[in-house]
């Protein structure tokens, strides 16, 4: 009856890892439709082509290396699905606590479940340089991102590996139960030194310091991809409890669940309130940055606020991306869907809200971490995009800027019977 039990609680577990890395794949799908939706026509099928492209090439790299930098292991996963059943029973057994001791689930599961948050850091840098940068040196910086930088970082937090053998963050009282910064931020690092290498699309800025709107292509896309986003975001926060089969575990669950969603309720709600005292207008493009940038805060720690003090971290991110959306144009720095201030600002600003809820964390711990994250994404990132640029370089023309890098990249427009080149 007891090795029943054991073998129970190991498919509970495997299975709700593998189905909530399932809901973190299908955030694939909700970047790709609000980039989308956030750049112009012309832009359109390239952009779509690069999230679906840096999917398989985070999948492969991460396989092939980033894995094993991270948690150690062989290169290729070799032997991640045998499982040895005796072992496992073994373990089981040797647990005074025994059904509600740690997860145990299958290899392969953790690295489906780790794999699609490499992915996600990666789709974050695709929305910040869209419109002008080379798909092809683009898809060179996501081989080189998720197969070795943040691999890297993520040794240092979740491996639990000394930072360049000088400091362990874990010691220091570093937590990021999700990874606001592992993930989010450490994706906004990379996005920002390409961005600055890149410069802003023609246009966007005018001689005397204006900052001229340039509207996205399809409102209805950015909606839809920020649903897919909220939705997948519970496998993505929810996922990380680890484990399901036991009481405590599933009361942490559905308490992750609960707060995820207040965050983003609170972003979103607080995000529009705040455009309409800056803008005077009801502005949907903050409105669905204030519910990411909720989102992105509260993954930091989901578990321990209530959720009132969730919905008030998701304001506080909500009104934070706005600000921050604007100070970011002010200061030129073109971010075409505001993913910067929404995964990078909010995720800093997650990673220092952790130690009000949770008592083993300190804001030292929390601000090592978060430095020790940027400083070493943001300075691989400048080396790699600088590399690329030398090498093949990262901007398009400008005349293959102003036709739309959809035919100069692709050869395909996604709107052909609109488009602006036909004949």
């Amino acid at each position: 009856m007891e090795s029943n039990i054991f073998h129970l609680q190991y498919a509970i577990d495997t299975f709700y890892f593998v189905i909530c890395g399932a809901l973190v794949m299908w955030m694939a799908a909700g970047f790709a439709m609000l980039e989308a939706g956030l750049v112009r026509s012309k832009n359109t099928t390239e952009i779509l082509t690069k999230n679906v492209a840096l999917f398989a090439i985070a999948s492969t790299m991460y396989m092939v290396c980033g894995y094993a930098i991270m948690y150690g292991g062989n290169l290729f996963l070799s032997g991640i699905a045998d499982v040895d059943v005796d072992a496992v029973l073994g373990e089981f057994a040797s647990r005074e606590d025994g059904f509600e001791g740690g997860s145990i689930y299958s290899g392969a599961s953790d690295f489906f479940f780790q794999v699609v948050f490499v992915a996600t850091a990666m789709s974050i840098v695709s929305g910040a340089v869209a419109e002008r940068m080379k798909l092809w040196a683009f898809l060179a910086f996501a081989a080189v991102m998720t197969g070795v930088i943040y691999p890297l970082e993520g040794a240092w937090t979740w491996g639990g590996k000394d930072v360049f053998g000088l400091y362990n963050l874990g010691d220091l009282g570093f937590s990021d139960f999700a990874g606001s910064g592992i993930v989010h931020m450490a994706g906004a690092a990379a996005a920002l030194a390409g961005v600055l290498l890149l410069g802003a699309r023609k246009g966007k800025y005018g001689p005397n310091g204006e900052i001229r709107a340039i509207p996205g292509a399809n409102m209805p896309l950015a909606a839809l991809g920020t649903l897919i986003l909220w939705m997948g975001w519970f496998g993505f926060n929810g996922g990380s409890v680890l484990k399901l089969g036991d009481i405590a575990s599933a009361n942490s669950v559905a308490m992750v669940f609960l707060n995820t969603n207040a965050a983003a309720a609170g972003g979103a709600i607080t995000a529009l309130a705040v455009a309409r005292l800056m803008f005077g207008k009801a502005d949907l493009t903050m409105l669905l940055n204030g519910a990411i940038a909720g989102l992105v805060v509260i993954t930091a720690e989901p578990s321990t606020p209530s959720a009132l003090t969730a919905t008030f971290w998701g304001a506080l991110g909500g009104g934070l991306v706005v600000l921050s959306i604007v100070a970011l144009d002010k200061l030129r720095i073109d971010d075409p869907v505001g993913a910067i201030s929404a995964h990078g600002v909010c995720g800093f600003l997650g990673l220092m809200l952790v130690p009000f809820t949770n008592g083993d964390v300190t804001f030292s711990g929390q601000l090592i971490g978060a430095l020790t994250i940027f400083v070493w994404v943001f300075i691989a990132s400048l080396i790699v995009w600088s590399i690329l640029k030398a090498v093949m370089g990262i901007r398009v023309s400008a005349e293959e800027e102003y036709e739309g890098v959809d035919i100069a990249e692709c050869g395909l427009e996604a709107y052909p019977e609109f488009g602006s080149n036909k004949q």
